[in-house]
C-alpha cells in the first residue's frame, strides 16, 4: 500500500514540477504598443536631435559587473570561496536540519508544505477545489491596454 502512496507522491511532485516548468518557460505576453502621436505642421522641431544609433552596454561592462558581483573582498580575485558562496547559501536554506545532507523532504520543501496545505480535510489526496489552491499566482501584474487605437474605435 506504500509503494502506492509514494508513487502518487511522485507522480504529484513531477506533475507540480512540469506545471512549473511549463510557466516558466512560456513566453511573457507583449504588451500592445502603442501609435506614436500624429505630428502637425505648427509643432516646432526639436532642439536636439536624437542619436542614430541607439547606445548599448558592452559585453565587457556586463562582464565586469557580474565580476563584481562575485568579488565581495574587492581584491580583483575571484576565489573559490567567492564563487560558491550562492550556491552554499541556497544549501543552507534548504538543509533545514543542519546535518550537511539534502534529504528528499528537505529538498522538495515548498512543494511538500503546498500539498499539506491545500489537502484541507487531511486524508492524504486533493479534491478538485483543494488542488485549486494550489496554483502559482503570477508576480507580474497583467498589461492594460493605455490607449484606444483608430483600429478599437470603428
Amino acid at each position: 500500500m506504500w509503494r502506492y502512496f509514494v508513487g502518487a507522491a511522485g507522480a504529484l511532485c513531477m506533475a507540480l514540477a512540469g506545471m512549473f516548468l511549463y510557466r516558466g518557460l512560456a513566453a511573457p505576453e507583449e504588451a500592445a504598443i502603442p501609435r506614436p502621436p500624429v505630428a502637425t505642421h505648427s509643432a516646432a522641431p526639436s532642439p536636439t536631435p536624437l542619436p542614430e544609433i541607439v547606445p548599448q552596454a558592452t559585453e565587457k561592462t556586463l562582464e565586469e559587473k557580474r565580476f563584481d558581483r562575485y568579488d565581495r573582498d574587492h581584491d580583483e580575485i575571484v576565489t573559490r570561496e567567492e564563487y560558491l558562496r550562492s550556491r552554499r547559501t541556497s544549501f543552507a536554506r534548504l538543509d533545514t536540519n543542519r546535518d550537511g545532507k539534502l534529504s528528499f523532504e528537505e529538498w522538495a520543501i515548498t512543494t511538500t508544505t503546498r500539498y499539506a496545505g491545500a489537502d484541507k480535510d487531511r486524508n492524504g489526496t486533493l479534491t478538485r477545489a483543494e488542488f485549486a489552491a494550489t496554483r502559482t499566482r503570477s508576480s507580474r501584474p497583467r498589461p492594460t491596454p493605455s490607449c484606444r487605437c483608430a483600429s478599437d474605435e470603428d
